[in-house]
């Protein structure tokens, strides 16, 4: 095999073999002769599910301790997406070619969206899982977060708690100039997280594709995205 590393990391309540395995995508990336290393992130199954919020404190630095030493390419969804440009921000040196996909301007908004979604999941802090109010502009998500944790055993306590954790770093323009790397922005024109201007506008080296007609949740099986994934990690 020839090239960095890639590394796939995965979105909120799934795993890596749901996200890139059964997707097909693993395969694809290997087709390109690039070893592919697909980790299951802290609070998911597969790498433990604590139920304390102090115990994801140091997520992003958990994160970076499941890549290769060597420099990788990365690919990022949602939750992944958003840990690969603090990573990238933080230490450059380890990282090549970037893709992201899921997110847009939901990474500068403060309105308390991951606790609301934390209380959502787990209101009394004992896996209670009831949407109080079908109204809520939530509840859509709650629902497909839970169907997602659900088809793997995943416990929503853990994910509340991630999403609960205390000081989690901020992502804001003034970080991201610091990402220098080649990174595709990938972003459906369904997605909650859009739109996609704000980020790509705070990405020095950003290119964009806009996957029409596509959800948040069917991003990464979506061919658009596969397709301009697979092409960056190539260029």
């Amino acid at each position: 095999m020839s090239g960095r590393p890639v590394v796939l990391l995965h979105g909120l309540a799934t795993n890596a073999a749901r996200t890139w395995l059964e997707t097909g995508f693993v395969d694809l990336v290997g087709d390109l002769g690039r070893r592919v290393v697909a980790p299951d992130l802290p609070g998911h199954r597969g790498a433990g599910e604590p139920t304390d919020p102090a115990a994801y404190a140091d997520f992003e630095a958990q994160v970076l301790a499941m890549l290769p030493e060597e420099p990788v390419d990365v690919v990022g969804f949602s939750l992944g997406a958003r840990t690969l440009l603090l990573l990238a921000a933080e230490h450059p040196d380890r990282f090549g070619r970037l893709v992201v996909a899921g997110v847009g301007e939901n990474l500068f908004r403060r309105d308390g969206s991951s606790r609301a979604l934390a209380d959502l999941l787990d209101p009394q802090g004992e896996g209670e899982v009831e949407v109080e109010d079908e109204g809520s502009a939530l509840a859509p998500t709650v629902h497909h977060f839970r169907r997602l944790a659900a088809a793997i055993g995943q416990d929503v306590t853990a994910l509340a708690a991630l999403l609960r954790r205390p000081n989690p770093p901020e992502v804001t323009p003034t970080l991201l100039a610091r990402v220098v790397h080649p990174t595709a922005v990938i972003l459906g024109d369904a997605d909650f997280a859009g739109p996609v201007e704000p980020l790509a506008e705070a990405l020095p080296h950003a290119t964009v594709t806009v996957l029409r007609g596509v959800d948040h949740f069917a991003t990464p099986k979506a061919m658009g995205f596969i397709d301009a994934a697979l092409d960056h990690l190539a260029g």
